[in-house]
């Protein structure tokens, strides 16, 4: 009778210990499914250690340690029993969509407030992911709309903005279809700043009484490729402490600068020297 009590407690603290080991998995694979999703939409590095701390702490697992990077996130729990379970995930560097990562944060906040199950949480979390983007027409709208107000704000004429308003459409198309084509980002920005320079160039050949400057026409288009909220997050980060982040978001971004600039000069100087040096 002992050596079976003996045994039945054995039995007991294994199943006990697989039930609280396989909680924390996943717990933490969840958590970790969330940082991911707002890593790769654009969220703030603290933004992603603070959802994945308040995920973990509401479904039981207290002892958690995050280390994010711009690409990556490294979790690590301890369970009641001190063992480590530990997940790391790789999260290339992409676009932002702040719808989503507004739904995220939504989540952890119903999460915190004890709202929806574990269960739920995954459910909702999936179809947060599988959120499509916006409709291709409403992205060309939307750039060559940005472009053109850009533009005017930084000293284009009327007549120059509605050009750029065209031309902003038609490199957003660009985009599109290269990023359709898997096409490297050094070659979407250099084609794509060739792309507007000789949009303008051409332009201002075929209505040769309107005047139209080509420096107010580029500034103006350029815009739909600049990653200005990339930018913006990079100071974030660095403003945060998060050097490491920040100076490799930083990076990128800046490297989309030269590329566009590469674009740009390559057309404006073999213009200038066939036309001997008459650009503006």
């Amino acid at each position: 009778m002992e050596i079976e009590k003996i045994e039945n407690k054995k039995m007991t603290e294994s199943e006990s210990f697989t039930q609280s080991d396989s909680n924390v998995k996943q717990v933490v694979d969840f958590a970790l499914e969330a940082g991911r999703i707002l890593l790769k939409n654009g969220g703030e590095i603290f933004r992603v250690e603070e959802t994945i701390t308040r995920i973990c702490q509401h479904f039981g697992v207290e002892h958690v340690d995050i280390f994010t990077l711009s690409h990556g996130i490294f979790v690590s729990a301890e369970n009641e029993k001190g063992d480590v379970y530990t997940r790391v995930k790789h999260i290339p560097l992409s676009g932002a969509h702040l719808g989503i990562v507004a739904e995220v944060n939504e989540l952890s906040r119903q999460i915190a407030e004890g709202k929806v199950t574990i269960a739920e949480a995954k459910e909702y979390l999936a179809k947060i992911d599988h959120t499509p983007p916006s409709r291709a027409r409403a992205q060309v709208l939307g750039a060559g709309m940005g472009a053109a107000c850009f533009g005017f704000l930084m000293g284009a004429t009327l007549s120059e903005s509605f050009v750029t308003f065209f031309i902003g459409c038609f490199v957003y198309l660009w985009v599109l279809l290269a990023k359709r084509c898997h096409l490297s980002k050094i070659i979407i920005n250099i084609v794509g700043g060739i792309f507007i320079t000789l949009c303008a160039i051409v332009t201002r050949q075929i209505f040769p009484s309107v005047l139209l400057r080509l420096d107010g026409m580029i500034i103006g288009a350029i815009m739909p490729l600049i990653p200005g909220m990339a930018f913006t997050n990079a100071i974030r980060d660095i403003a945060d402490s998060d050097f490491l982040s920040g100076t490799v978001r930083m990076m990128d971004a800046l490297m989309v600068f030269v590329y566009i600039a590469v674009g740009v000069g390559i057309v404006l100087i073999t213009y200038n020297n066939i036309t001997g040096g008459f650009i503006l």
